[in-house]
């Protein structure tokens, strides 16, 4: 066996792993992992990068609900509007983007070109957000806090582009807005932002459906590892505080976004 394809397998478990620990940043390693060792083309691995962080993260969900870490509200006001413009974003936008935008220099922009640009700025802004220092709010401070609906609404229409665009379950982002303007803990944050990633990516996914022949085989299998991997991961997690790993994490997929850069424009 070609060893991209056992590095692509290994790195299925590390996407889950990853989910399960710190409750994001699944698609951040599930793209490049498609893209440059299982050489597919970044549209169809976007598709799979929703597909496999969809289901990674409802099976993950499971533990959750029983402990009843979930914040339904906040699930259904972020999940109705990212699930509404992930499915347009994947369904139609994507296929109005043309396939060659511009050239700089010697350098074509191509549509698949672009996507991986964007997805390793987004990624490079998600590794800086990791490297800083969170602080979790009090009790009290939250209390302050309003629940801002509206904000949710709009917050959950913004990730749902994001991750049509470029297949990133958006945790990094999620998980902020929930502990400020739903006045959820970081845990319960954590465990509600895995839901929400699973409907809208999940949905997302189904948008591509009709659009492009599904190797279905290949992806249950990716899929059923990195399954195996979120339950490594909070197993882990219980011995380990998650958000301790977050820097490390950080650094890891500034890394990663550089390399796919680099890779692109040279």
């Amino acid at each position: 066996m070609d060893i991209n394809i056992i590095l692509g397998y290994v790195g299925a478990l590390f996407v889950g792993i990853t989910l399960g620990l710190i409750g994001s940043g699944g698609s951040i390693l599930s793209l490049p992992i498609f893209v440059y060792l299982f050489g597919l083309n970044p549209i169809i691995a976007s598709a799979y990068s929703l597909f496999t962080v969809g289901i990674t993260s409802l099976i993950g969900s499971i533990k959750n609900i029983k402990l009843k870490l979930i914040d339904t509200n906040t699930v259904l006001y972020f999940s109705f509007s990212a699930a509404i413009s992930v499915y347009i974003t994947r369904k139609y936008l994507i296929n109005l983007i043309p396939e060659e935008i511009a050239t700089v220099g010697n350098l074509i922009i191509t549509k698949e070109k672009f996507l991986m640009l964007f997805f390793a700025l987004l990624i490079y802004f998600a590794g800086i957000a990791m490297i800083k220092k969170r602080i979790d709010k009090s009790q009290n401070e939250r209390r302050k806090s309003k629940y801002d609906k509206t904000l949710i609404l709009v917050e959950g229409a913004v990730v749902g582009v994001v991750t049509g665009l470029v297949g990133a379950g958006g945790g990094f982002i999620i998980i902020p807005v929930l502990v400020l303007f739903s006045k959820l803990n970081m845990k319960n944050a954590i465990a509600t932002s895995l839901v929400i990633i699973s409907i809208k990516s999940l949905i997302g996914f189904v948008g591509d459906i009709e659009n492009h022949i599904i190797d279905w085989e290949f992806l249950i299998k990716f899929s059923l590892i990195s399954i195996v991997g979120i339950y490594i991961g909070q197993a882990i997690g219980l011995k380990i505080d998650g958000s301790k790993l977050k820097k490390g994490f950080g650094y890891f997929i500034i890394i990663v976004a550089t390399c796919v850069i680099i890779k692109e424009i040279y």
